[in-house]
Order: C-alpha cells, then structure tokens, then sequence
C-alpha cells in the first residue's frame, strides 16, 4: 500500500517531500532517490543493518559513513540516536542532498560532511555520478564520469575521537577502502562495521574474501543480526548483501540487550533476552 501510495502520489506532486522516518528523525524523499524510497516503502532500507545501528549506538558515541549517499544511515545515527557522524559522499549532486538531510532534521553541529571518495591513497579518481545510489569508481571501460578527490580512512579519521560503529558501502571499492584504514581498524574504540560484500568489487579484479580476512586479522568476525528479537548469530556467510563484522562480542550483546524501544512503521523492536 505505501508503494501504490508513493507511485500514484509522485505522479500528482512530482516535488521531493519530507516525511518521518522514525519518531525522532525525518528524510527528505524525491522521485528516482532508490534508497530514501526504500525507507519510504519498508521503514528501513537495509532492515537488519539499520536495525543494529539503532540498537548498537549510544548518543556519547561517533559513528563514521563512507558512502553516505542522501544520509539515510548519518540521519538514524545523529538525528535519531544523537551520536557525532562523519558522513562521507563523493558525488557533488548527491552530497547536496546528503547536506538537506541534515539541516531538516538540525543536526549540522553533530555532523561533519565530506565531499570526497575515499580509498587507499590520497590523489584524485574517475567516479559515475548519473547512476543513484550505485555510483562507483568508473572503470576502463566507464566513460561517463567525473574527477573526485580521494583520501584515505586513516588520514580522514587521524584525530579524536575513533568511531565505535563505521558503514562502509562504496560499491566494489571496499577493498582500497580498507587498505586504507588499517590504522582505524586496530583502534580499540572500533567494535562494529557495516560492509557492502556483493561481489561488486569483481569489476575491479577483488576478490572479497581478502577483506573478510583482514579485518578477521585486526579481531573482527562476521555476524547476522535479527532486530526484533535482538539475536546476534556468528556465521560464516559473506556477501550477497551487507555483512556485520564485530569484536568484543560481550560488549556489544549487552549494549544491544539494554538499548531502547525502537518504533519504525507501527513495529517495536521487541527488547528479549540475546
């Protein structure tokens, strides 16, 4: 019903408008924006994902997105929970949108945007930037693009404080991107990351497993996590989708068994015992 009410809407208003994406945060949604539409229709995008974030985050802690696009992640960590993000997004047209989301919902003193790539070196890179929230690192092959800035996780991240929860989701990059941040990933303060592992990384001749293995090197495993009943499973299972990798796994439990009520739609994430 949602979906049938935006389609038909959107044909009548064709304008962007700003709805409630959660009791305590709103997000601005357009015709076209695939991602702020997912939330629209689901109430969260990237469900399980989201849903951790929104249990896992405390407002005393920073949180860091790479790959932000139009914020959906950045609005959840400092609208919602109240945390300091850095919010990382390459494509001018996009990060402008990214920036609308944060002065609708207040919180420019809490987030600090950043308009470039990020990778394994500092320099310059050939992004897309007509493909929505698929934008990458433009290929050989790849000749609609534009010239972005790059640095790396490390240099962007060099001064107080270390996030305890990152996102990173730059579609195929993942692997320059942690080259770039092995810094970072050996900071205590960092308990959780949130990577896109979909075998998008093929386009640049990565193999996917490399990432699992280093950041398994700098102590983090793999999880799955379920949001209403607030179960943290270890697995095995990489790609296909977004893969949670966690250290100091006690510390993370009880964070999450003591976190509040969430109200996405008209579902409660149930609080029961992990």
């Amino acid at each position: 019903m949602r979906f049938l009410s935006w389609q038909i809407s959107i044909r009548i208003n064709p304008y962007p408008i700003v709805y409630n994406f959660t009791k305590l945060s709103k997000l601005i949604v357009g015709r076209g924006m695939t991602g702020a539409t997912g939330n629209y229709y689901c109430g969260l995008h990237e469900f399980s994902d989201m849903g951790f974030l929104l249990h896992f985050l405390r407002s005393e802690d920073s949180f860091v997105d790479i790959g932000a696009n139009i914020g959906s992640y950045t609005i959840l960590a400092s609208a919602h929970i109240g945390a300091s993000s850095i919010s990382i997004e390459p494509v001018k047209s996009t990060f402008d949108q990214l920036i609308n989301n944060i002065l609708i919902n207040n919180i420019q003193n809490k987030v600090q945007s950043l308009n470039v790539a990020v990778g394994s070196s500092q320099g310059e890179i050939n992004f897309t930037s007509s493909l929505d929230t698929v934008n990458h690192v433009a290929t050989q092959n790849e000749k609609d693009f534009i010239q972005i800035k790059v640095d790396t996780f490390d240099t962007l991240l060099k001064y107080p404080p270390t996030p305890q929860l990152s996102k990173i989701d730059v579609e195929g990059y993942e692997t320059e991107v942690i080259r770039g941040a092995q810094e970072t990933l050996l900071k205590n303060e960092l308990k959780a990351t949130i990577i896109e592992l979909n075998g998008s990384g093929l386009r640049y001749g990565y193999n996917e497993l490399d990432i699992h293995n280093n950041l398994g090197a700098a102590g983090f495993k793999s999880y799955s996590y379920g949001p209403f009943n607030r179960v943290i499973q270890e697995t095995e299972r990489i790609g296909g989708l977004n893969t949670i990798y966690l250290r100091d796994i006690d510390f993370v439990r009880d964070r999450i068994a003591k976190s509040p009520f969430v109200e996405i739609l008209v579902k409660n994430f149930r609080q029961t015992r992990y």
